[in-house]
């Protein structure tokens, strides 16, 4: 079967997935995969006439996605947000590829009612530090800001919100965040990174691909599930061909291909289990963000930077007044070592 005939069988005019779906399709050889994703790419491709780009963070899904999109399409656009919080490895393998353009943070100031260029330190001073989890931290943030609002119920396992969804979607154990020193919010990521993006797409008139995959979170999964991998009605039109494939499968194809990828990451190599997995970082988003390192086990993120970039840590670690950016403070708080 054709690519584009796996096009037409797996998605026509099907917008809903079941979870076995996405099961079946995780389970696929790497070849089909590939056959299906580059399909897909073509499928978004023709629909904008060409008007895309490939949403490029330098880390190993995006290399991949970067890879299948120039493999079917060599001049297409990659895009890199500059948030000046990558390692400097991650820098250094962006500044490899040609047809990047480098987006900034941007934030809207009322003052002069236009988008203007930000930091992710004047994020934190103004709307507060990431910590524990987007949904977390959103929730915080708005209960911080008034105690007696309704969302103070996911705060309390007897509440309303307990009660009627079940304990499990309780934030109880997250109650303590709401009395702490410092501010919380989620809004960082959007300053960071979907400001600058949304703002290229408005000026430029083209869609973006992204690498993300269903695998990484409920809410990616549930997205999937909601509109598969090419979401062209949703109200923020967006591609996501990886959306069913697993980090077995990038590191796969990165290993098999022999592809360039950022030396953060080490090596590839395969456990006692036949599992592939990298000698270096594990993640190489935001070195600074604090979404998630409560579950990480020692080392963590922090804990390696210390080890691998001294200077930048010094800097995370020490307080704004004194020039840093205060996370020793709010990983001790967090009880992060």
């Amino acid at each position: 079967m054709s690519a584009n005939e796996l096009t037409k069988t797996l998605s026509g005019s099907i917008t809903k997935h079941t979870a076995e779906d996405l099961r079946k399709m995780q389970s696929w050889p790497l070849e089909r995969k590939i056959q299906v994703t580059q399909a897909k790419i073509n499928e978004w491709y023709i629909k904008w006439e060409g008007e895309v780009f490939v949403s490029f963070s330098g880390g190993k899904d995006s290399t991949v996605l970067l890879d299948l999109a120039r493999r079917c399409y060599p001049d297409i656009e990659a895009v890199f947000c500059d948030t000046g919080l990558e390692y400097p490895e991650i820098r250094e393998f962006v500044k490899s590829k040609e047809n990047v353009t480098w987006l900034h943070p941007l934030k809207y100031d009322r003052r002069v009612r236009e988008y203007v260029r930000t930091s992710f330190k004047d994020v934190i001073k103004t709307y507060g530090y990431p910590v524990i989890s987007k949904e977390v931290s959103r929730d915080v943030s708005v209960v911080k800001n008034n105690p007696k609002c309704k969302t103070a119920d996911k705060f309390n396992i007897d509440g309303e919100h307990a009660k009627k969804y079940g304990a499990q979607f309780s934030k109880a154990k997250y109650k303590y965040l709401i009395d702490a020193p410092f501010a919380v919010s989620n809004r960082c990521c959007d300053a960071m990174k979907k400001v600058p993006v949304k703002q290229y797409e408005l000026k430029s008139g083209k869609h973006q691909i992204v690498g993300t995959m269903a695998c990484e979170s409920q809410q990616r999964r549930s997205n999937w599930l909601l509109q598969g991998c090419n979401a062209f009605d949703a109200k923020h039109p967006v591609s996501k061909p990886l959306s069913f494939w697993t980090e077995q499968d990038i590191f796969q194809y990165l290993k098999r291909f022999k592809i360039p990828y950022a030396s953060i990451y080490g090596d590839i190599v395969e456990n006692e289990k036949g599992e592939l997995y990298t000698t270096g970082a594990n993640r190489t988003g935001c070195m600074f963000c604090m979404f998630g390192v409560h579950l990480e086990k020692e080392p963590n993120r922090f804990q390696r930077m210390k080890e691998t970039h001294p200077k930048l840590y010094e800097y995370c670690m020490k307080d704004i007044e004194q020039g840093g950016l205060g996370l020793k403070r709010v990983l001790k708080y967090i009880n992060v070592p």
